[in-house]
């Protein structure tokens, strides 16, 4: 069984999400993925809003597999706490590929216990609009161990992070819209709401 392991901040989770996840469901066997906080980054929604509309973006995928799952149990500040989990889950002959953005790339052998953990998983790195691999970031994580593979698509040129800082809606899928406007998330949809009211 090959299973793609996928931790995300989520915050908000935007349709570059929905397409890696849809992507990954074509090809391993189960997809879990989960709401993390990155110890590198701050975060300015609380966890369990991001798990929610985590759980919108996947209800709104064709996946024919049915194949594609939030797994929040196997969020963890530390990436392997949730290699143990997953191998609690899915047993230790299980193969596992931890899926990371190119923008992580450079902060991964900063990780607790990295040569452990690359011992343990398969890499495969999604290319990102401005987050370019470099041949020295992939040479640094090979000589701890790590074994990578390149994704075959490159994420939208979308953000969590401008949609935070600048709202635009067409970054998010319209559930996810709708739950952000319900629940008072982000400051900057205040704007955008008034902003479609003036016309």
């Amino acid at each position: 069984m090959r299973v793609a392991l996928f931790g995300t901040s989520a915050d908000p989770p935007t349709g570059g999400h929905q397409m890696i996840l849809s992507w990954l469901s074509e090809r391993y066997d189960w997809v879990a993925v989960w709401a993390a906080d990155n110890p590198f980054k701050s975060h300015q929604t609380a966890l369990e809003h991001r798990v929610a509309m985590l759980r919108l973006l996947i209800g709104d995928i064709d996946a024919p597999q049915q194949n594609v799952a939030v797994e929040q149990e196997l969020s963890s500040l530390r990436t392997l706490e949730t290699i143990e989990k997953a191998k609690a889950r899915w047993g230790k002959d299980t193969e596992y590929t931890l899926v990371i953005g190119s923008d992580l790339l450079n902060q991964l052998p900063r990780w607790y216990q990295v040569e452990d953990l690359l011992r343990q998983v398969q890499l495969l790195v999604v290319p990102r609009p401005g987050y370019a691999i470099d041949e020295s970031s992939l040479a640094g994580v090979q000589n701890l161990g790590g074994k990578i593979a390149i994704a075959t698509l490159t994420g939208l040129d979308i953000s969590s992070t401008a949609y935070r800082e600048h709202g635009n809606p067409q970054a998010l899928t319209p559930p996810i819209v709708a739950y952000i406007h319900r629940e008072h998330l982000y400051k900057c949809q205040d704007a955008t709401t008034k902003r479609f009211q003036l016309r």
